[in-house]
């Protein structure tokens, strides 16, 4: 079983795949127009974030068995084009569950309790009390839309805090399991305080978090994004804090996350998010722990040791 890994990677990942019985040859600096080529004669392949993996990548690929994907999502990979050709498509979720429900939770505290901007403040020489007098996630009805592995974890960290939690999946209802109440996208917009997005990017949710989503609340929220930026509407996203509808923002994925090449409309609503006192702003990081970069390989190493099997 010859693997060819073309994106950096935990080192532990070798000896795991050793273990297994799979030869690893490590490209991680190989260019993506070369990666068509390259993939000639492999068994599988392992990416992270370098390339869209679609039809006439795989061309030549004709004894590829998987594509596996080390992080969270797979929407970098058509998986129409891996299915047509029976090619397993394999992904991490389970890796950084933990890492993303915890600092979903980071992000919470620093909306509610006003922590990002008062730090700022008092760098500033600035000594503001009672305007950043917070609230407490006690006292508040929490939201999760999509509850899968990252919806799951994010509820888990959040039952010390005795809040109330529901959620909406519109594609998987009976993962929804008490204490978390299950609920309909309606009934969150009637009783949320806090929305917080755990959803893939997949066409369906393209733009989900636009203008009718967030007026569609019965009280302002706080809202929290730790999954993709294409499923926000970023623009609205402003209109709804200019407004007030939105009370605040913590956004660890933007619309377009190559900061230097965003266009005129991107960049005033960049702008406006960035200076902005009641958002915080993250570089995709939610998953990012010394903890997952291992873990991610071992739930990767594992569903490759399956397909090695049939």
């Amino acid at each position: 079983m010859r693997i060819l890994i073309i994106d950096e990677i935990h080192e532990s990942i070798f000896s795991m795949l050793e273990r297994i019985g799979a030869e690893a040859d490590y490209r991680p600096d190989i260019k993506p127009e070369a990666v068509k080529e390259a993939l000639a004669g492999f068994d599988g392949l392992i990416v992270r974030s370098k390339m869209r993996i679609n039809a006439d990548t795989l061309e030549l690929a004709h004894t590829l068995k998987f594509v596996a994907r080390a992080g969270a999502g797979v929407d970098n990979i058509d998986a129409q084009a891996l299915q047509a050709r029976n090619i397993a498509l394999l992904g991490a979720n389970e890796g950084n569950r933990q890492a993303v429900g915890e600092f979903t939770l980071g992000l919470l505290l620093g909306l509610v309790r006003n922590i990002s901007r008062s730090h700022t403040q008092v760098r500033q020489k600035v000594w503001r009390r009672e305007e950043n007098r917070g609230d407490e996630v006690s006292s508040m009805t929490v939201g999760i839309v999509g509850y899968g592995n990252m919806g799951q974890s994010f509820a888990q960290v959040l039952r010390g805090f005795g809040c109330r939690v529901i959620a909406y999946d519109r594609f998987a209802p009976e993962k929804i399991q008490l204490p978390t109440v299950q609920v309909s996208l309606e009934e969150m917009q009637a009783e949320a305080d806090v929305v917080s997005f755990h959803i893939p990017y997949i066409p369906e949710n393209l733009g989900m978090a636009n203008d009718s989503f967030f007026e569609g609340f019965r009280k302002p929220v706080w809202f929290l994004n730790t999954s993709r930026g294409d499923v926000v509407d970023q623009a609205a996203l402003v209109r709804q804090l200019q407004s007030g509808k939105v009370k605040g923002a913590a956004l660890d994925v933007l619309e377009n996350e190559k900061l230097h090449t965003l266009n005129p409309a991107q960049q005033e609503n960049f702008a406006f998010l960035a200076a902005a006192d009641n958002v915080i702003l993250t570089p995709h990081i939610a998953g990012w722990t010394h903890e997952s970069y291992v873990e991610i390989n071992k739930v990767l190493v594992e569903k490759i040791r399956k397909v090695i099997a049939v």
